[in-house]
């Protein structure tokens, strides 16, 4: 089993392979060179290769949003999907309008495309967030497809449910990168949890 989350040392960053643990993914070797392999093909190569300049031109200088502008004209992307949530509408107009402003052609789509009602998952009323009111499902499945329909080159996802991202990255014919995530209670900043396990939300998080 790979522990690379409890490894201290990173060895593989520093291309230092002879120390590595028995059970690290370096050692590994027929992989990696499968890895290598997919890494040639052609929108692979295009992806990784400038997502490595972004990554060299933006370190701790730009933003998230500056970064995927950057990555989308170096790999040429004209057209981006925006995948919304409802709860994030004004977020998701004024991305649309900084990627506009940007030259980029924009289509965006909301979670509850559809208005397909939650008894169709045969979700209960008890089940629902507000029992005693219509309530559609996320639709995410339906992002994708019409996303896919207009035939966009690059996909956003703007704080989509946990599980419903899951469903519109499987269904997505286009790359997809994250703007954000949903995490309502910590203002979609969802690493404030591991930052205050040890204290605040300890008692929620550790089970030891």
């Amino acid at each position: 089993m790979y522990t690379c989350a409890a490894c201290n040392e990173h060895y593989c960053r520093r291309g230092e392979l002879k120390k590595t643990p028995s059970n690290c993914p370096c050692n590994e070797t027929e992989e990696v060179e499968k890895f290598k392999e997919l890494y040639l093909q052609e929108e692979n190569y295009k992806l990784a290769y400038n997502s490595a300049l972004v990554e060299a031109e933006g370190y701790c200088k730009k933003t998230r949003l500056e970064e995927i502008m950057d990555f989308a004209n170096k790999c040429d992307f004209k057209k981006l999907g925006i995948a919304f949530c409802v709860g994030l509408n004004q977020e998701a107009k004024k991305l649309a309008q900084i990627l506009k402003e940007n030259e980029f052609e924009v289509c965006s789509i909301i979670c509850k495309n559809g208005s397909i009602p939650k008894e169709f998952l045969n979700i209960k009323e008890h089940q629902k967030v507000r029992p005693g009111n219509f309530e559609a499902i996320c639709n995410p499945i339906g992002q994708a497809m019409l996303l896919n329909n207009e035939k966009t080159d690059l996909n956003i996802i703007l704080g989509l449910c946990v599980g419903h991202d899951s469903l519109f990255i499987k269904y997505s014919e286009a790359p997809v990168t994250v703007f954000a995530v949903k995490d309502r209670v910590l203002a979609h900043n969802p690493l404030g949890a591991l930052y205050l396990s040890d204290s605040y939300y300890k008692d929620k998080l550790h089970k030891k």
